[in-house]
């Protein structure tokens, strides 16, 4: 077994380069090349690692899009990444239209009958509007490309805009060395490596930083590729027995979800075949992930880094085990630091902010505002705006973003630490926690909770439950219900979109 799978289809490494080859050619043909960007709107599909593959092969910026994006989000990274080419699925198409400019290249996929039944779309092709070709018919109609144009480019992911609007992180050309350094980083993260037998199943969204460099890389070194176009926990499980995938990342979000099943289903499948689980992106409760270990085994592994520094700290299951909460310490060529406002490093367990850079790696910008880039530069380290702090042998600890914590009345709160705790609350599916105004303490604690099915929760219930894992000043003051909050298809709650009503005509701003 080896390829790409997705649902009942499989392609070969050698088909699906053969035909990044072709649409190379294609990008070519339209004299697109180094420094370029294509923008690619496509779910978890073979069309989506082909047209990555092939801009990188003619020097270009595949730019990862959120297919979730609103049409005026669209027009935004349309104007910022200014990309010569665009690639989309045909469902998505009219959503779409009014941001799509008539004078660039655009190329349409089908949608595949997995991604259709997985969103109720439409599958097939559709009609296609004037100037627009199918991406089938433009790899067909152009020979393979007999070699790269240019050295490959990154992928540009945009950031998620907690703030203002999202920014493209454009790295630089890489020397072979940064390449090098590179590949040994995603090895070490991912767990990755060009072995036999290796089978990474890819079931968070490619536009996702994290799940981007697991696919493509598991290109690279020829892994066998589940592509899973959209996440179900159960069905997670029956394609790790079906498949014996060995490799997997996971946002928490998913371990939340895989625990929810019941029993008598986590214990149904054979999950022998797993050898590396990693996570990363979002804090993981403690004991989701301690449930997770004793149902796994000790095969889970962590990494702390962002879209700009790569990742930066590595954890064992065995080193969480020692130090619950931990994201690992410094990986080799990374330095990892934590300062209070002047710069001055924080004691062990005193919280400050993180400041992290793998001196190996190809340097980076944000797409159209270098400013941004300096402004995160902290004495020669760069800060992506969290809060954490060292223990006494360096292992590094995160209690929020500088972005998400909460001052009430002079008081730093971390949502996070009380997410973690609701989400040990019997009842809650998720839960988001943010400051609200308060005209006494400056910021109110608001949580907005969404139970699971057919359970009704009750405010004051949840508060005493709170109490017994917290100190009373973090318990919410507000505690409010959602049937689904707002949230990508990774599970990462659209935090700013949930507070933006409780901030509304206060005169103050998120």
């Amino acid at each position: 077994m080896s390829g790409i799978i997705l649902g009942e289809r499989r392609v070969s490494h050698e088909a699906l380069l053969d035909r990044a080859a072709r649409a190379a050619a294609g990008f070519r043909s339209v004299k697109i090349g180094a420094g370029d960007t294509v923008l690619v709107l496509l779910r978890n599909d073979f069309a989506f690692l082909e047209a990555s593959l092939a801009a990188g092969l003619v020097g270009a910026h595949p730019v990862a899009g959120n297919w979730h994006w609103t049409a005026a989000e669209v027009a935004y990274i349309v104007a910022d990444a200014q990309p010569r080419a665009i690639v989309v699925h045909a469902d998505m198409l009219e959503a779409f239209a009014p941001a799509l400019p008539r004078d660039v290249t655009l190329l349409v996929a089908t949608t595949p009958p997995e991604i259709a039944e997985a969103y109720g779309a439409a599958a097939g092709l559709g009609a296609l509007p004037p100037g627009a070709r199918s991406w089938d018919d433009w790899i067909e109609s152009h020979a393979p490309l007999a070699q790269a144009t240019a050295e490959p480019a990154s992928t540009i992911i945009y950031t998620s805009g907690t703030t203002g609007k999202p920014k493209g992180v454009r790295r630089q050309p890489p020397t072979a060395e940064q390449s090098r350094a590179a590949t040994e980083i995603i090895g070490k993260a991912y767990g990755l490596r060009a072995e036999e037998g290796l089978v990474t199943l890819v079931a968070a969204p490619l536009y996702h930083s994290a799940p981007n460099t697991q696919g493509l890389f598991g290109v690279k070194v020829g892994a066998t590729l589940v592509l899973e176009p959209r996440f179900d926990a159960e069905r997670m499980l029956r394609l790790i027995e079906r498949w014996r995938v060995t490799h997997l990342y996971a946002a928490p979000i998913m371990f939340v979800r895989l625990l929810q099943l019941p029993r008598e289903v986590r214990e149904k499948y054979d999950l022998s075949s797993l050898q590396f689980v990693v996570h990363a992106a979002a804090p993981c409760p403690v004991e989701v992930k301690r449930a997770m270990i004793d149902w796994w085994g000790p095969v889970i592994h962590e990494f702390y880094g962002s879209t700009e520094t790569r990742a930066v700290t590595c954890c064992t299951a065995e080193e969480w085990l020692q130090r619950p909460g931990t994201v690992g310490r410094a990986i080799e060529g990374a330095v990892v630091r934590v300062v209070d406002e002047n710069g001055q490093d924080q004691p062990p367990g005193v919280p400050g902010e993180v400041l992290s850079r793998h001196w190996d790696v190809a340097d980076f910008t944000y797409q159209n505002d270098d400013a941004k880039r300096r402004a995160m530069e902290r004495f020669g380290l760069l800060s992506v705006g969290d809060v954490g702090y060292l223990d006494e042998d360096g292992y590094l600890f995160l209690c929020d973003r500088s972005s998400d914590m909460i001052i009430s009345g002079g008081v730093n709160i971390y949502p996070a630490e009380i997410e973690a705790a609701l989400l040990q609350v019997s009842g809650v599916e998720d839960c988001a926690v943010f400051g609200a105004p308060d005209a006494e303490y400056g910021e109110a604690v608001v949580a907005v909770v969404q139970p699971l099915d057919n359970v009704e929760l009750d405010a004051d219930v949840l508060r005493a439950e709170l109490r017994a894992r917290i100190a009373g000043y973090k318990v919410p003051r507000r505690i409010d219900f959602a049937q689904e909050l707002p949230r990508e298809d990774s599970g990462k709650i659209f935090k700013r979109k949930l507070k933006e009503s409780y901030w509304r005509d206060t005169g103050r701003r998120i």
